[in-house]
Protein backbone atom coordinates (compact mmCIF):
# COMPACT_ATOMS: atom_id res chain seq x y z
CA UNK A 1 0.00 0.00 0.00
CA UNK A 2 1.29 3.78 -0.67
CA UNK A 3 2.52 5.23 2.17
CA UNK A 4 0.40 8.53 3.15
CA UNK A 5 0.09 10.76 6.03
CA UNK A 6 -2.76 9.98 8.84
CA UNK A 7 -6.18 11.22 8.27
CA UNK A 8 -7.16 14.71 10.05
CA UNK A 9 -10.28 14.19 11.54
CA UNK A 10 -12.21 15.91 14.42
CA UNK A 11 -11.50 18.81 13.33
CA UNK A 12 -12.54 23.13 13.06
CA UNK A 13 -11.49 25.31 10.91
CA UNK A 14 -11.37 29.17 11.74
CA UNK A 15 -10.87 31.77 8.57
CA UNK A 16 -8.66 34.65 8.75
CA UNK A 17 -8.51 37.45 6.10
CA UNK A 18 -4.89 39.11 4.84
CA UNK A 19 -5.86 41.87 2.72
CA UNK A 20 -2.76 43.04 1.11
CA UNK A 21 -1.16 43.52 -1.91
CA UNK A 22 1.89 45.28 -0.79
CA UNK A 23 4.52 42.51 -2.05
CA UNK A 24 3.04 42.22 -5.22
CA UNK A 25 5.62 43.71 -7.08
CA UNK A 26 5.02 41.94 -10.55
CA UNK A 27 1.59 41.00 -12.12
CA UNK A 28 -1.46 43.25 -11.40
CA UNK A 29 -2.16 44.70 -7.58
CA UNK A 30 -5.95 43.87 -6.45
CA UNK A 31 -5.52 40.84 -4.07
CA UNK A 32 -6.26 43.42 -0.97
CA UNK A 33 -9.86 43.15 -1.73
CA UNK A 34 -9.53 39.14 -2.08
CA UNK A 35 -11.12 38.91 1.11
CA UNK A 36 -14.48 39.96 1.38
CA UNK A 37 -15.47 38.67 -1.89
CA UNK A 38 -14.62 35.60 -1.09
CA UNK A 39 -16.45 35.75 1.83
CA UNK A 40 -19.54 37.09 0.45
CA UNK A 41 -19.64 33.99 -1.79
CA UNK A 42 -19.16 31.95 0.90
CA UNK A 43 -22.55 33.11 1.76
CA UNK A 44 -24.00 31.80 -0.67
CA UNK A 45 -22.58 28.07 -0.07
CA UNK A 46 -22.95 27.53 3.44
CA UNK A 47 -27.02 28.50 3.19
CA UNK A 48 -27.58 24.84 2.36
CA UNK A 49 -26.38 23.70 5.69
CA UNK A 50 -29.61 21.74 7.13
CA UNK A 51 -29.61 20.62 10.75
CA UNK A 52 -26.21 20.69 11.13
CA UNK A 53 -25.45 18.67 7.86
CA UNK A 54 -24.49 19.56 4.04
CA UNK A 55 -25.06 17.14 1.11
CA UNK A 56 -22.12 17.08 -1.50
CA UNK A 57 -23.61 15.63 -4.72
CA UNK A 58 -20.17 15.34 -5.99
CA UNK A 59 -20.09 12.07 -4.45
CA UNK A 60 -23.46 11.37 -3.02
CA UNK A 61 -22.58 12.45 0.99
CA UNK A 62 -23.51 13.83 3.65
CA UNK A 63 -21.16 15.82 5.55
CA UNK A 64 -21.18 17.15 9.39
CA UNK A 65 -21.51 20.91 9.42
CA UNK A 66 -22.15 21.83 12.74
CA UNK A 67 -22.30 25.69 13.57
CA UNK A 68 -18.57 25.79 14.60
CA UNK A 69 -16.97 23.75 11.86
CA UNK A 70 -16.28 26.88 10.40
CA UNK A 71 -15.64 30.46 11.99
CA UNK A 72 -14.60 33.70 10.89
CA UNK A 73 -12.37 35.10 12.81
CA UNK A 74 -12.05 38.69 11.17
CA UNK A 75 -8.63 39.90 9.41
CA UNK A 76 -5.27 40.12 10.54
CA UNK A 77 -3.44 43.09 11.46
CA UNK A 78 -2.28 44.47 8.25
CA UNK A 79 -0.32 47.78 7.62
CA UNK A 80 -0.23 48.40 3.86
CA UNK A 81 3.13 50.42 4.53
CA UNK A 82 4.71 47.46 6.69
CA UNK A 83 5.42 44.72 4.94
CA UNK A 84 7.39 42.83 8.15
CA UNK A 85 4.46 43.47 10.76
CA UNK A 86 1.69 42.27 8.19
CA UNK A 87 3.52 38.72 7.71
CA UNK A 88 4.09 38.75 11.65
CA UNK A 89 0.25 39.40 11.97
CA UNK A 90 -0.33 36.64 9.91
CA UNK A 91 2.29 34.76 11.26
CA UNK A 92 0.49 35.11 14.75
CA UNK A 93 -3.11 34.22 13.23
CA UNK A 94 -2.13 31.30 12.19
CA UNK A 95 0.06 29.94 15.26
CA UNK A 96 -2.88 31.31 17.50
CA UNK A 97 -5.71 29.25 15.85
CA UNK A 98 -3.52 25.93 15.98
CA UNK A 99 -2.92 26.87 19.86
CA UNK A 100 -6.62 27.34 19.79
CA UNK A 101 -7.01 23.54 18.45
CA UNK A 102 -8.76 25.11 15.77
CA UNK A 103 -7.50 24.46 11.73
CA UNK A 104 -6.55 27.87 10.22
CA UNK A 105 -7.35 29.00 6.71
CA UNK A 106 -5.73 32.10 5.62
CA UNK A 107 -7.36 34.14 2.97
CA UNK A 108 -4.56 36.71 0.83
CA UNK A 109 -3.72 38.58 -0.31
CA UNK A 110 -0.63 38.43 -2.03
CA UNK A 111 1.20 35.28 -1.85
CA UNK A 112 3.97 36.37 0.13
CA UNK A 113 1.51 34.85 2.89
CA UNK A 114 2.39 31.77 2.09
CA UNK A 115 5.84 32.46 4.54
CA UNK A 116 3.76 33.28 7.21
CA UNK A 117 1.49 30.64 7.08
CA UNK A 118 3.83 28.25 6.98
CA UNK A 119 5.90 30.56 10.08
CA UNK A 120 3.02 29.70 11.64
CA UNK A 121 2.40 26.28 11.23
CA UNK A 122 6.06 25.04 11.62
CA UNK A 123 6.46 27.72 15.26
CA UNK A 124 3.32 25.14 16.31
CA UNK A 125 4.90 22.12 15.86
CA UNK A 126 8.28 20.62 17.46
CA UNK A 127 7.98 17.90 14.10
CA UNK A 128 8.35 18.90 10.13
CA UNK A 129 6.51 20.50 8.21
CA UNK A 130 5.92 19.84 4.15
CA UNK A 131 4.10 22.44 2.15
CA UNK A 132 2.09 21.42 -1.08
CA UNK A 133 2.11 24.32 -2.95
CA UNK A 134 0.26 24.92 -6.07
CA UNK A 135 0.92 27.90 -8.16
CA UNK A 136 1.77 28.58 -11.45
CA UNK A 137 5.55 29.97 -10.43
CA UNK A 138 8.08 28.32 -8.73
CA UNK A 139 8.03 31.18 -5.93
CA UNK A 140 11.92 30.36 -5.38
CA UNK A 141 13.36 33.77 -6.36
CA UNK A 142 16.14 35.08 -3.52
CA UNK A 143 16.34 38.62 -3.85
CA UNK A 144 16.54 41.67 -6.10
CA UNK A 145 16.19 45.16 -6.30
CA UNK A 146 12.97 45.35 -7.26
CA UNK A 147 11.50 42.55 -5.16
CA UNK A 148 13.43 42.57 -2.18
CA UNK A 149 13.01 39.15 -0.06
CA UNK A 150 9.30 38.61 0.45
CA UNK A 151 7.61 39.32 -2.33
CA UNK A 152 4.97 37.29 -3.89
CA UNK A 153 7.99 35.73 -5.97
CA UNK A 154 9.72 34.43 -3.11
CA UNK A 155 7.62 33.03 -0.49
CA UNK A 156 8.60 29.21 -1.05
CA UNK A 157 11.81 30.30 -1.19
CA UNK A 158 11.43 31.70 2.54
CA UNK A 159 9.61 29.27 4.00
CA UNK A 160 11.84 26.25 2.88
CA UNK A 161 14.36 27.90 4.80
CA UNK A 162 12.55 27.76 8.23
CA UNK A 163 14.15 25.22 10.69
CA UNK A 164 11.66 22.48 10.44
CA UNK A 165 10.40 22.93 6.82
CA UNK A 166 11.25 19.37 5.00
CA UNK A 167 12.06 21.12 1.36
CA UNK A 168 12.62 17.64 0.50
CA UNK A 169 9.26 16.27 1.97
CA UNK A 170 7.26 19.18 0.01
CA UNK A 171 5.70 19.64 -3.79
CA UNK A 172 4.82 21.82 -6.23
CA UNK A 173 2.30 21.61 -8.52
CA UNK A 174 0.48 22.61 -11.63
CA UNK A 175 3.15 25.28 -12.55
CA UNK A 176 4.33 25.69 -16.27
CA UNK A 177 6.01 28.14 -19.04
CA UNK A 178 9.28 30.12 -18.11
CA UNK A 179 10.98 30.61 -14.90
CA UNK A 180 14.14 31.97 -13.58
CA UNK A 181 17.23 29.76 -14.10
CA UNK A 182 18.31 30.30 -10.65
CA UNK A 183 15.13 29.22 -9.10
CA UNK A 184 15.70 25.79 -10.95
CA UNK A 185 19.18 25.60 -9.88
CA UNK A 186 17.81 26.00 -6.39
CA UNK A 187 14.87 23.55 -6.47
CA UNK A 188 17.37 21.04 -7.65
CA UNK A 189 20.50 21.64 -4.57
CA UNK A 190 17.07 21.63 -2.48
CA UNK A 191 15.49 18.46 -3.74
CA UNK A 192 11.79 20.25 -3.97
CA UNK A 193 9.81 17.91 -6.20
CA UNK A 194 7.95 19.43 -9.16
CA UNK A 195 4.22 18.17 -10.96
CA UNK A 196 4.13 20.95 -13.68
CA UNK A 197 0.58 21.31 -14.89
CA UNK A 198 1.00 19.31 -18.36
CA UNK A 199 1.93 16.48 -16.29
CA UNK A 200 -1.23 16.70 -13.94
CA UNK A 201 -3.38 16.76 -17.30
CA UNK A 202 -1.70 13.77 -18.86
CA UNK A 203 -1.61 12.21 -15.33
CA UNK A 204 -5.17 12.45 -14.08
CA UNK A 205 -5.70 14.21 -10.90
CA UNK A 206 -6.72 11.43 -8.83
CA UNK A 207 -3.02 9.20 -9.82
CA UNK A 208 -1.08 12.50 -8.42
CA UNK A 209 -2.79 13.22 -5.42
CA UNK A 210 -1.82 9.43 -4.60
CA UNK A 211 1.69 10.54 -5.67
CA UNK A 212 1.47 14.00 -3.57
CA UNK A 213 0.31 12.26 -0.28
CA UNK A 214 3.08 9.23 -0.37
CA UNK A 215 5.50 12.58 -0.97
CA UNK A 216 4.67 14.51 2.13
CA UNK A 217 4.19 11.39 3.96
CA UNK A 218 7.52 11.48 5.71
CA UNK A 219 6.69 15.10 7.23
CA UNK A 220 4.86 15.68 10.55
CA UNK A 221 2.65 17.82 9.41
CA UNK A 222 1.66 19.41 5.85
CA UNK A 223 0.47 23.29 4.82
CA UNK A 224 -1.35 23.36 1.52
CA UNK A 225 -0.75 26.26 -0.48
CA UNK A 226 -2.45 27.27 -3.37
CA UNK A 227 -2.20 30.25 -5.54
CA UNK A 228 -5.33 30.77 -7.59
CA UNK A 229 -3.06 31.38 -10.62
CA UNK A 230 -2.36 27.51 -10.69
CA UNK A 231 -5.91 27.34 -12.44
CA UNK A 232 -6.33 28.30 -15.86
CA UNK A 233 -6.99 31.80 -16.38
CA UNK A 234 -10.18 30.56 -18.85
CA UNK A 235 -11.11 29.41 -15.47
CA UNK A 236 -10.23 31.58 -12.97
CA UNK A 237 -9.91 35.28 -14.54
CA UNK A 238 -9.36 37.28 -11.53
CA UNK A 239 -5.48 36.18 -10.64
CA UNK A 240 -2.86 38.14 -10.30
CA UNK A 241 -1.18 37.13 -13.35
CA UNK A 242 -2.31 34.86 -16.23
CA UNK A 243 -0.46 32.07 -17.51
CA UNK A 244 -2.70 29.62 -20.09
CA UNK A 245 -2.20 25.86 -19.78
CA UNK A 246 -3.22 25.84 -16.30
CA UNK A 247 -5.81 23.50 -13.99
CA UNK A 248 -9.36 23.21 -14.62
CA UNK A 249 -11.59 24.08 -11.87
CA UNK A 250 -12.46 20.56 -11.86
CA UNK A 251 -9.21 19.73 -11.05
CA UNK A 252 -8.46 22.14 -8.36
CA UNK A 253 -11.71 21.26 -6.63
CA UNK A 254 -10.75 17.67 -7.08
CA UNK A 255 -7.40 18.13 -5.89
CA UNK A 256 -8.64 20.05 -2.98
CA UNK A 257 -10.53 17.48 -1.94
CA UNK A 258 -8.18 14.35 -1.72
CA UNK A 259 -5.89 16.22 0.01
CA UNK A 260 -7.82 17.96 2.39
CA UNK A 261 -8.38 15.11 4.88
CA UNK A 262 -4.06 15.30 5.13
CA UNK A 263 -3.47 18.63 5.35
CA UNK A 264 -3.19 20.55 8.29
CA UNK A 265 -3.86 24.52 7.25
CA UNK A 266 -4.76 26.23 3.99
CA UNK A 267 -3.80 29.61 2.77
CA UNK A 268 -5.31 30.54 -0.69
CA UNK A 269 -3.51 33.97 -2.45
CA UNK A 270 -3.93 36.19 -5.35
CA UNK A 271 -7.75 35.83 -5.55
CA UNK A 272 -7.40 39.59 -7.74
CA UNK A 273 -11.18 40.94 -7.90
CA UNK A 274 -9.86 43.59 -10.01
CA UNK A 275 -9.30 41.44 -13.07
CA UNK A 276 -12.03 39.10 -11.95
CA UNK A 277 -15.15 39.16 -14.24
CA UNK A 278 -18.24 38.89 -12.24
CA UNK A 279 -16.81 37.03 -8.52
CA UNK A 280 -16.02 34.17 -10.87
CA UNK A 281 -12.86 33.43 -9.60
CA UNK A 282 -13.59 34.47 -5.87
CA UNK A 283 -16.99 32.15 -6.01
CA UNK A 284 -14.27 29.47 -7.68
CA UNK A 285 -11.91 29.98 -4.28
CA UNK A 286 -15.05 29.98 -1.77
CA UNK A 287 -15.81 26.62 -3.11
CA UNK A 288 -12.37 25.41 -2.65
CA UNK A 289 -12.27 26.71 0.76
CA UNK A 290 -15.60 24.73 1.34
CA UNK A 291 -14.73 21.61 0.21
CA UNK A 292 -11.46 21.83 2.12
CA UNK A 293 -13.40 21.94 5.71
CA UNK A 294 -16.20 19.45 4.30
CA UNK A 295 -13.74 17.01 2.94
CA UNK A 296 -11.29 17.81 5.59
CA UNK A 297 -13.11 17.84 8.87
CA UNK A 298 -15.25 15.71 10.83
CA UNK A 299 -16.34 12.49 11.02
CA UNK A 300 -16.37 10.62 7.51
CA UNK A 301 -19.53 11.22 5.75
CA UNK A 302 -22.36 8.87 5.24
CA UNK A 303 -24.37 7.87 2.00
CA UNK A 304 -27.10 6.92 4.36
CA UNK A 305 -30.18 8.78 3.46
CA UNK A 306 -28.66 10.50 0.76
CA UNK A 307 -31.15 12.50 -1.91
CA UNK A 308 -31.35 10.83 -4.87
Amino acid sequence: MTARPLPRTDRRFTLLGAPYDGAATLGWPGSRYAPARIRAAMAWILQRREDGQIYCLDHATLHPFPEDLLVDDGDVHTVGHDLDATLDAARAGVADTLAAGRTPVLLGGDDCLLYPAARGLAESTPGTVAVIHLDAHLDLLDENEQQGRYSHSSGMRRASELANVDISASVQLASRHFNFPSSLAFREKAGLRNIPAAEIHRRGTEAVAADVLAHVAPADRVLLAFDIDCIDPAHAPGAGAHEPGGLTSHQALDLVQQLAPYTDAMVLTEVNPLTDANDRTANLAAYLVAHFVVHGGLAAPSHEGAPA
